[in-house]
């Protein structure tokens, strides 16, 4: 058997030089997921899988604190629930995949989202000013019909994630929280995920279907292109008349309440791949890392003593998620490419002459570096280094974030700008127009408008009308 096999069929192409090729290797190689026979679907595998059991862990904790319950409703969806609500439907027309039922005399379609279905239960449940605020989250998943090629993680017919539906009595209320949960999908990107984010509103060519207005947080990938990686909708009243949700308010007359959807998917691992990951392989930010740290011990097969070591290591650093790889069948060499393949965050070698020294060697993912430490005092280092590589990635992420946003004043500008494959802060007329004509020309969408806006005087930087905002724009997964 050749040892050193896999180190063979690394990651063979740069991150620079071919970055979609470069990210297909890392997702297959890192083994995170991997193409369907289903054609557009694809397998989540554990590596993956366990990421984004942390972000659910991490949310169902916020979410208890703000009074989310979870509970789950139905893949199938009546067609007449999506008559119901017609900019809906039209919205969502061309990526709905139906079901024939014959039984029941209608089409069913396999949700792409569920605002329908829930609302049609909530009709049943709300009759009370005192059954408000009702909020309610599913983890789920859905189905969008797309026809474009399959990118694992960031385009496929099936994905995973979390929507929360939540009902008010109040626009305010309504509002308040619309922001409040944008704000925690903010938190989870930059301090879990260690992924900077752009917050803002949505144009109205790109809200959400149905909605009043949608928010939304936008990252900026190494390849030029925005990625929407959370959205927050207030959805006004449209689904309340829509769907006969009505209550009884304190004043015993008939009111209809407001209402906001929410959620993240499965795309936010597609994102730490392609934010953290380099040439190597596989980035992962400790704090969403369900494996923290690998020790490698060296030449154990001649020393006893050495993995006796090790074991005493990893049972005394178990509480930050460790693996000990004793495997007597590779070298360390192929061990160090297949965990930084795999993107742990720190690895731990120990060999002869470490032991002698009474110490470890420990190497950063992040950056390579290696430093020499003591047992004494490994665990206090091996905490402050985890916080060291999460704060760095985050540091880096934000500066390319920095230096690849450009502000433009006038078409030529925001043409050569977005050329470049440079995220654009532009002055713009806010009118569907002009940002059709952008899309048509350019290929590009508009990401979103950020809420706090300096007062414009000027013209739109596109097409010369007068100008309204500041909006953000990029190619776009």
């Amino acid at each position: 058997m050749n040892k050193d096999k896999k180190v063979e069929v690394g990651i063979t192409v740069k991150k620079s030089e071919d970055f979609s090729e470069w990210y297909t290797q890392v997702v297959q190689k890192a083994e995170l997921a991997d193409y369907s026979s289903v054609k557009g679907c694809m397998i989540i595998k554990p590596n993956a899988y366990s990421i984004w059991e942390n972000i659910q862990e991490y949310l169902n904790k916020k979410l208890k604190k703000l009074d989310v319950k979870n509970a789950y409703f139905p893949l199938f969806i009546p067609e007449s629930f999506f008559k119901k609500e017609i900019e809906h439907a039209k919205g969502f027309k061309p990526e709905v995949a139906w079901i024939s039922n014959s039984e029941e005399g209608e089409r069913l379609a396999i949700r792409p989202t569920s605002e329908t279905v829930i609302y049609d239960s909530y009709s049943r449940w709300i009759q009370s000013y005192r059954d408000l605020p009702l909020k309610l989250n599913q983890w789920c998943n859905v189905v969008r019909w797309e026809t474009k090629a399959t990118r694992l993680f960031l385009r496929t017919r099936e994905f995973l994630w979390q929507e929360g539906h939540c009902v008010y009595e109040t626009i305010e209320e309504c509002n308040r929280e619309t922001l409040m949960y944008l704000e925690e999908y903010r938190k989870l990107c930059e301090e879990f995920l260690a992924i900077p984010v752009l917050v803002g509103r949505k144009s109205e060519r790109e809200k959400f279907a149905g909605a009043l207005y949608t928010t939304s947080i936008e990252g900026f990938m190494p390849d030029g292109r925005g990625l929407q990686m959370g959205t927050s909708h207030n959805l006004g009243q449209n689904f309340a008349k829509a769907f006969g949700i009505k209550y009884l308010g304190k004043d015993e007359k008939e009111h209809l309440p407001w209402q906001n959807s929410w959620g993240v998917s499965t795309r936010l691992i597609g994102a730490l791949v392609m934010v953290h990951g380099d040439d190597k392989g596989m980035v992962i930010p400790p704090k969403i890392a369900s494996t923290k740290i690998v020790i490698v011990p060296i030449g154990f097969e001649k020393s006893e003593k050495i993995v006796k070591k090790a074991k005493e290591i990893k049972k005394d650093l178990e509480s930050f998620g460790v693996i000990l790889d004793d495997r007597k069948e590779y070298t360390p060499g192929w061990k160090f490419n297949e965990w930084e393949l795999k993107g742990v965050p720190l690895r731990i070698e120990i060999g002869p002459k470490d032991l002698e020294k009474n110490q470890v060697v420990i190497v950063r993912r992040d950056n390579g570096k290696k430093k020499e430490v003591k047992f004494t005092n490994l665990k206090k280092e091996v905490g402050e280094t985890l916080e060291e590589i999460q704060k760095n990635l985050f540091e880096k992420a934000k500066e390319f974030l920095k230096l690849n946003t450009v502000k433009v004043k006038n078409k030529i500008e925001f043409e050569n700008a977005i050329k470049d494959r440079k995220l654009v802060e532009a002055t713009w007329c806010n009118s569907g127009e002009c940002e059709g004509l952008i899309k048509d020309k350019l290929g590009v969408k508009s990401l979103n408008i950020p809420f706090e806006q300096p007062k414009i005087n000027g013209k739109c930087a596109y097409c010369g009308k007068e100008a309204g905002v500041i909006c953000r724009f990029a190619k776009s997964y």
